[in-house]
């Protein structure tokens, strides 16, 4: 996989943002790829992806991306980007091109766009929704009171506008991810999911977060098995589709099956 990727020019949000699960996921042939580089306009506090000035976007990027779905074999791929405040459309257009090559290259194939918030262009918006990914991906990632100390250049009411937007706009599945440790009380983990839901978002992911380096955000508190569990149950009392509940889970880990289960829920 690793080989592979570097033949292509392409990143994954897997080695970028460090993630546990790296391991397992490249063994079973799958990965997250991160779309328009690997450098950051935003700085935030729980991310390990390089801050600085991006690179120009790569115009062939979508179709390496398309052809390395297929030489893998992937029936459902993944696509992410870093942020992109330096673009017109924040990388919408780009986006929207990897959904149309993957579809063009790889026929069969599922895509999930894991996308930043465009910050809340409804013409972005609509730019990614119209290349029919099966679900469209935003992570709210913390509970309101803490998402200025998390996400830094990010608004909590602006991301569940992304989400509502993109139901609006008739994307069939939307997904959010969010994750504990970070100091957040029960109270306001059920009340995000709850907003969640009033944007009929379909698929919820919760995991817990890891410090990448000392030079980011402490963790507050490891959380117990148990209280995943018990959120998992609140999610889909509240009418999710589809819950991840659990220490190790990320927003993209096993997106085809809630894919698939929230399709079934439909």
């Amino acid at each position: 996989m690793k080989a592979l990727l570097n033949v292509s020019h392409l990143h994954t949000v897997c080695e970028e943002a460090r993630c546990p699960n790296q391991g397992e996921c490249w063994t079973r042939g799958t990965a997250t790829f991160m779309l328009l580089g690997d450098t950051c306009t935003r700085s935030c506090g729980f991310c390990a992806v390089a801050t600085g000035r991006p690179a120009p976007a790569d115009p062939d990027e979508p179709r390496h991306v398309a052809e390395t779905s297929r030489r893998l074999g992937l029936r459902f791929v993944v696509i992410t980007s870093v942020t992109r405040d330096d673009l017109r459309d924040g990388g919408a257009a780009h986006f929207a091109a990897t959904v149309r090559a993957i579809y063009e290259l790889n026929p069969g194939a599922q895509v999930e766009a894991l996308v930043p918030d465009f910050k809340a262009d409804r013409e972005s918006i609509h730019t990614v929704v119209e290349s029919r990914p099966t679900v469209f991906n935003h992570n709210l990632e913390t509970v309101e009171r803490l998402t200025r100390q998390v996400r830094v250049q990010a608004k909590y009411e602006r991301s569940l506008e992304v989400l509502r937007i993109a139901k609006e706009l008739g994307q069939p599945l939307t997904k959010t991810g969010i994750m504990l440790g970070l100091g957040e009380t029960e109270e306001e983990v059920l009340t995000l999911m709850r907003d969640a839901r009033e944007t009929d978002c379909n698929i919820l992911t919760i995991g817990q977060y890891l410090q990448p380096t000392k030079q980011h955000l402490p963790v507050a508190e490891f959380v117990h098995p148990d209280r995943f569990k018990a959120l998992e149950d609140a999610a889909y009392a509240m009418g999710f589709g589809s819950v991840f509940s659990g220490p190790l889970v990320r927003s993209s880990y096993h997106a085809e099956l809630t894919a698939r289960r929230s399709q079934a829920a439909e």
